[in-house]
């Protein structure tokens, strides 16, 4: 290691979990087969030799791995969590103890040890971003601009993070290219859909042990994270129902078999509330006016904005801890209001995020969009871009590839015809 990264040490729970964090880590690796061929590729390549990457990201066991592959590659890399609920604390110890490397992540950390953490990770004068929110790109722009030149690039996880950084481009503010890991297809086709949906659901249920058959359940938005876990909802039984602004989407709900109406409406019927739309205040005062007793609100977008708490506070007597990830806000009129999660992501808060296998994907990505950016990122503009088409398209084969599952190609004959425009009917 660098001597810059040799003076930093770690700031964890409890240093004493690093063992069974380490276990944690090992399960996980059993449904990250693309990781582990990136891993023996980056050994033998060392991609990131002498490179220095700067992450915040969920500190769980899957993000562990994606360190594990790219110290492997030669990195000097940092950590620290990109929400303060989202950290598993015996696998930070263990990433400090097992793998020698500067972590900074406490489940439950303050506002101020969050934004201390941050500052953490940016002191190794980072080469590369790793984010997932964008709070990282933030405080270095904002307040460690010193560290700008440095920086080749940087990838962002989120849909938020990229809804952020678009918007921050635009400006004419960022300094540096991104790649949006997030819009990769095998980002946001699985990760999104397949890993939101099941750890939402999974989050819920640990924060509450409600039964979802029968209840009405209603989703907020309907991009990849809600469809995600509207199916999931489903599939347990319930009574979905989908509010949307947008019409293409609203369509594409109804045609999948849901029932679309404004959240004014649904507030009045909904048992159980989930929204993953990355915006504000989804769940607003005026809803929580007209929800029944006992109705449930969980988030499952990357910040605590979705649901309006502090209108929520406003209009309570008093707020109880009644299960470990479960406030109850009894209102005025003696209504209950039950927050899961604290309205943060209700995944990480109250369960352990998505699943390994999904995982494994969208690591890779990063993984691969951190090593383009090595290659390239000098002559790429400071704007957002795709993950390329080739990483996307190397990852599912890689995956393909790890499940035994084998696929066609074209003929030479068959692509002549694909790129010949002169045959149609009649030739």
């Amino acid at each position: 290691m660098s001597d810059v990264t040799k003076e930093l040490s770690y700031d964890v729970a409890n240093i004493r979990l690093a063992d069974k964090g380490r276990f944690r880590m090992e399960w996980a690796a059993r449904e990250m087969p693309v990781l582990d061929l990136l891993e023996e590729r980056f050994r033998k390549e060392q991609p990131f030799k002498g490179i220095r990457i700067a992450a915040a990201m969920h500190v769980t066991s899957e993000t562990a791995n994606l360190m594990r592959v790219l110290l492997a590659g030669g990195a000097e890399a940092a950590l620290c969590a990109s929400n303060p609920l989202s950290t598993q604390d015996d696998v930070a110890a263990a990433l400090a103890v097992h793998y020698e490397m500067p972590v900074y992540a406490i489940k439950g950390e303050t506002t101020e040890q969050y934004n201390s953490h941050l500052n953490s990770v940016l002191d190794i004068r980072p080469h590369i971003t790793m984010d997932d929110g964008m709070d990282l790109v933030a405080m270095l722009h904002m307040k460690r601009s010193e560290l700008l030149d440095n920086v080749v690039g940087g990838t962002e996880e989120t849909t938020t993070g990229v809804i952020r950084l678009r918007a921050m481009a635009a400006q004419g503010k960022l300094q540096f290219p991104v790649i949006a890991v997030n819009d990769a297809m095998t980002k946001h086709f699985f990760d999104n859909r397949y890993g939101t949906g099941q750890s939402t659901i999974d989050g819920i249920i640990r924060a509450t042990n409600v039964l979802l058959a029968g209840k009405n359940f209603v989703v907020g938005g309907y991009g990849w994270c809600s469809k995600g876990i509207a199916m999931r909802a489903k599939g347990m039984g319930a009574n979905v129902i989908v509010t949307e602004v947008d019409p293409l989407r609203a369509l594409e709900a109804v045609m999948d078999g849901f029932r679309v109406m404004p959240m004014a409406e649904a507030a009045r019927i909904g048992h159980i509330f989930c929204s993953a739309t990355g915006d504000i205040h989804v769940f607003d005062g005026h809803h929580f006016e007209v929800m029944r007793d006992g109705a449930i609100l969980a988030n499952s977008g990357h910040f605590d904005v979705e649901i309006n708490l502090k209108a929520l506070d406003a209009m309570s007597a008093k707020v109880t801890r009644v299960r470990e990830f479960l406030d109850e806000y009894t209102l005025e009129d003696g209504r209950r209001l039950y927050v899961a999660g604290e309205g943060r992501l209700v995944n990480l808060a109250a369960a352990e995020g998505h699943p390994s296998a999904v995982m494994d994907m969208s690591f890779a990505n990063q993984a691969l969009s951190a090593e383009y950016l090595l290659t390239h990122g000098k002559e790429m503009g400071r704007q957002v871009y795709d993950v390329p088409e080739a990483i996307d398209k190397e990852i599912a084969a890689l995956k393909l590839r790890a499940m035994g599952v084998e696929i066609d190609t074209l003929t030479a004959e068959q692509e002549a015809y694909l790129n010949e425009w002169s045959l149609g009917t009649g030739h």
